[in-house]
């Protein structure tokens, strides 16, 4: 009998793991969401760019509404600005006239006028000398050929001082001050002018204030109802987005965009409104000025007014856009 052969032994080999199916969970990086954030943004505002040309009328009209809105108190502004640059001007209004006492020495005067320039409440100090005085009384009175015939000259050393403050208490201090130094004869300051003015510069900027604050409502209102109308022309699309998922947010960013793009349009057109009115104005107000003897010419916005005129009217659309999505985009959910 032969002997039995060992049988060998069979090992199972181990069952593969079974792969995973359905989806996975991954995250993403936050640069990737920076950067498709910033895509969105991009191509959101272009996007309500374009959908304002496409309706290029109602553009324009909100366009013009904002553009009034926002050149009415610039105007005002402009008035303002253009009356304290006039000839005589605030400054100018204030300016002291220091009469010295006769024959005083050219030593003492030039002490005077030295202690005057290192006073921090003066910003310029000017002497007019006696025949300078009676010069400039020649040309303006028409009594030329009459004060030829005077033996001597009647006019004292002037000091002109123009202070470095418009505050008529810190004027009223100046020329208490200066009535006390000794070759001062007398020291004129129509206070009464001062006051006035200061006055009517205080009313102006508070009327400009006061007009502003009721025009920038009007362009919330208009802006507001503009975006509201877009709103519920877009009910439908508004509705799918948000059945499939997408937040208030991403819904809410194009109409503030469009808002944007109105405030931003009316600031434009704002200052060519402006520009087409001192155009306009400039030419018989520089014929006036010359009737006058005077260089006064009137003057615009410069570079940086203007951009925060702009900026100031798109963020103002922006906030009007705001206060309207915020209300009505609410009441818009799917069921």
């Amino acid at each position: 009998m032969s002997p039995r052969r060992p049988t060998a032994r069979k090992t199972a080999a181990p069952a593969a793991k079974p792969r995973s199916q359905g989806a996975s969970q991954s995250r993403t990086r936050l640069t990737d969401r920076l950067d498709s954030w910033q895509a969105h943004h991009s191509t959101t505002a272009v996007e309500s760019l374009q959908r304002l040309f496409r309706t290029p009328l109602q553009s324009l009209l909100t366009w013009l509404v904002v553009a009034v809105a926002v050149a009415l108190p610039a105007a005002l502004y402009l008035v303002l600005s253009n009356v304290q640059n006039l000839g005589y001007s605030w400054q100018d209004s204030g300016q002291m006239s220091v009469f010295l006492v006769r024959d005083s020495r050219p030593e003492a005067i030039e002490a005077l006028r030295t202690s005057l320039n290192e006073d921090a409440r003066v910003d310029q100090v000017e002497h007019v000398p006696p025949s300078a005085a009676l010069e400039e009384f020649k040309s303006y009175s028409g009594l030329g050929r009459v004060l030829e015939g005077l033996d001597e000259n009647p006019l004292p050393d002037v000091l002109l001082v123009r202070p470095a403050t418009n505050d008529p208490e810190a004027l009223t201090g100046l020329r208490d001050h200066l009535s006390g130094q000794a070759i001062v004869a007398e020291a004129r300051l129509d206070m009464a002018w001062v006051k006035r003015l200061q006055e009517m510069m205080v009313l102006g900027q508070r009327v400009v204030l006061a007009l502003a604050t009721l025009l920038a409502l009007g362009v919330l209102l208009a802006v507001g109802n503009t975006i509201r109308l877009a709103i519920e022309n877009r009910r439908d699309e508004i509705l799918v987005v948000k059945l499939v998922g997408g937040t208030d947010a991403f819904v809410r960013r194009p109409f503030l965009y469009t808002g944007f793009w109105y405030g931003l349009g009316g600031g434009i057109l704002a200052l060519v409104l402006l520009a087409l009115g001192l155009w306009w104005l400039s030419g018989p107000v520089a014929r006036l000025a010359d009737l006058y003897q005077s260089d006064f010419r009137l003057r615009g916005l410069d570079l940086t007014q203007s951009l925060q005129l702009v900026l100031l009217s798109g963020l103002l659309g922006l906030v009007g856009a705001w206060l309207a999505v915020a209300r009505h985009l609410i009441q818009i959910e799917p069921r």
